[in-house]
């Protein structure tokens, strides 16, 4: 596999989180770069391509969280992928996941909003898939993401066709004021009981500044 091309921004990387982005210790990986353009984001500027981002190989971003390759085996965690959107870089985690140690746990934080090639690729590698629906009703995501969410319906229901998927899938659904209502969230969970979702966390969205 060729990676010596694959370079690409990110708008951080934060070490040492327990038990938030996965099992264990685990490193976030934020990439740039986003399709939806929600209300409250709290990584706005992920859409800023002209911000002269640090731009990472796959090699190299192995070599800097290897620093904390013992937590990793320690604890059970490895990397989490977010963002922006980190399935628009499947390339780059699926050389990623062929060059770090097979023990590494790796997640993806994502919308699912994306075409269905991304996921395909990266399915093979990733540990867990950690999901923000925003909500399951297509006028609310709309209103929220100024997007439609017809792709996440239909990788969502691809993603759990798989065996075993219902315990490498975390669903959050989040209470966001102004935009859906505990009935709404309710009737979200329902659709995704009904689609075999186990793992859900529902939480309330704390809006930035505020």
């Amino acid at each position: 596999m060729v990676t010596d091309n694959l370079n690409v921004p990110i708008i951080g990387v934060a070490r040492h989180r327990l038990l938030v982005d996965g099992k264990g210790v685990t490193t976030l990986v934020a990439f740039q770069g986003c399709p939806l353009h929600c209300r409250y984001c709290i990584n706005d500027s992920c859409h800023d391509a002209n911000r002269p981002w640090r731009r990472v190989t796959p090699q190299q971003l192995v070599d800097e969280v290897g620093i904390d390759n013992l937590y990793f085996l320690a604890t059970g965690g490895g990397v989490t992928f977010g963002g922006g959107e980190p399935l628009l870089q499947s390339r780059f985690i699926e050389a990623f996941a062929a060059l770090c140690l097979p023990q590494w746990t790796i997640n993806i934080e994502t919308s699912l909003n994306v075409q269905r090639g991304h996921l395909e690729r990266v399915l093979p590698v990733v540990s867990n898939f950690i999901i923000d629906i925003k909500d399951m009703n297509p006028e609310i995501y709309r209103a929220y993401t100024d997007l439609d969410n017809h792709l996440v319906l239909e990788n969502l229901r691809w993603l759990m066709a798989h065996e075993g998927m219902s315990e490498r899938v975390t669903v959050r659904v989040p209470h966001i004021p102004n935009h859906n209502t505990d009935s709404d969230v309710t009737a979200s969970r329902r659709v995704l009981t009904q689609m075999g979702v186990t793992q859900v966390d529902e939480f309330d969205y704390r809006i930035p500044n505020q």
